[in-house]
């Protein structure tokens, strides 16, 4: 029997999204990967199904009616809803690799000297890593995980803490031999400090007044780049407690303060509330969230 749907112009709807979008046909086309000629008539056979002007041209000024904006919220809900069915769809396939987006630094320097152990647990997951700052839209990717330094406010996904951090001042060994330990009453001018727009000097301080002191040395906007700076001597760095241990446990870099900072943030594993039924995903879960003991602790010393 047919039905509405073998009528409705499904193509043509996204045709008008887009042209919606750019209020433009061949950016729309170019956005689309097809022929401005082919974006017109696309719009021609939408407006023709629904008997009303969606757009008004004048030369390559293009508007949207008044009809065209009340259809357009429809359109985009609908599309949407059809992206995240496919991908679910595609999610939900057994094989393939588990798909991880999370940070570079995180990656590099806390998740890797442990994929080992994950590794001789479930010797079948394949692990896929896509580093980014970027929140992830998990309707609009291929990704199944995603490990997030923030708050923890990701809403509709199913959210768990991972690890709280700290800041703590670290130098190389040298560096504290020739300018000392930094308390956090300390005049910051005597210090060679890197400085860093995700750990801030500023959360250092006991006093909320200005500092007047400026960095010597450069500044650095990657956490893993900010130890590396660091161990070789460049400066004074405050570093999140997660990242810089392994240094601390090899000599390379040495607590610099007595204190720690308790970070605002925190890390989390995030997900999509039924991803959790993908054994894969399962797995992982299990494998990275058990407590950790990742707290600075009685680990403030030198000796």
């Amino acid at each position: 029997m047919p039905t509405a749907y073998d009528r409705l112009p499904l193509g043509a709807l996204r045709v008008f999204e887009a042209v919606a979008t750019h209020l433009s046909f061949s950016a729309a086309a170019d956005a689309l990967n097809v022929t401005p000629a082919a974006v017109s008539q696309q719009i021609k056979t939408l407006e023709g199904y629904i008997q009303v002007p969606l757009f008004r041209r004048s030369g390559r000024r293009v508007e949207i009616t008044d009809e065209g904006c009340e259809l357009l919220p429809a359109v985009r809900a609908g599309l949407e809803k059809l992206e995240s069915a496919l991908q679910q769809i595609k999610h939900y396939r057994r094989a393939g690799p588990l798909q991880i987006s999370l940070l570079a630094s995180f990656l590099q320097i806390w998740l890797l000297p442990r994929i080992r152990s994950f590794r001789r647990k479930y010797p079948n997951v394949e692990l896929r890593f896509h580093t980014s700052r970027e929140l992830v839209d998990f309707s609009r990717t291929t990704h199944h995980v995603a490990i997030r330094f923030g708050r923890g406010n990701y809403p509709n996904l199913h959210c768990e803490k991972l690890l709280d951090d700290w800041l703590v001042p670290v130098a190389s060994p040298d560096l504290i031999k020739q300018y000392g330990m930094i308390d956090r009453g300390a005049d910051l001018r005597k210090y060679p400090l890197l400085e860093s727009d995700d750990e801030p000097w500023g959360v250092w301080r006991r006093t909320d007044e200005e500092a007047a002191w400026q960095s010597r040395a450069p500044s650095i906007d990657d956490s893993a780049g900010l130890l590396t700076a660091a161990e070789e001597g460049l400066g004074y760095a405050l570093a999140r407690w997660t990242l810089v241990a392994r240094s601390l446990q090899k000599g390379t870099l040495k607590l610099a303060g007595k204190e720690a900072v308790l970070f605002g943030s925190a890390y989390y594993f995030v997900c999509p509330k039924n991803f959790l039924a993908l054994p894969k995903v399962t797995q992982f879960r299990e494998w990275i969230l058990p407590p950790r003991r990742n707290s600075p602790g009685l680990a403030l010393r030198n000796d």
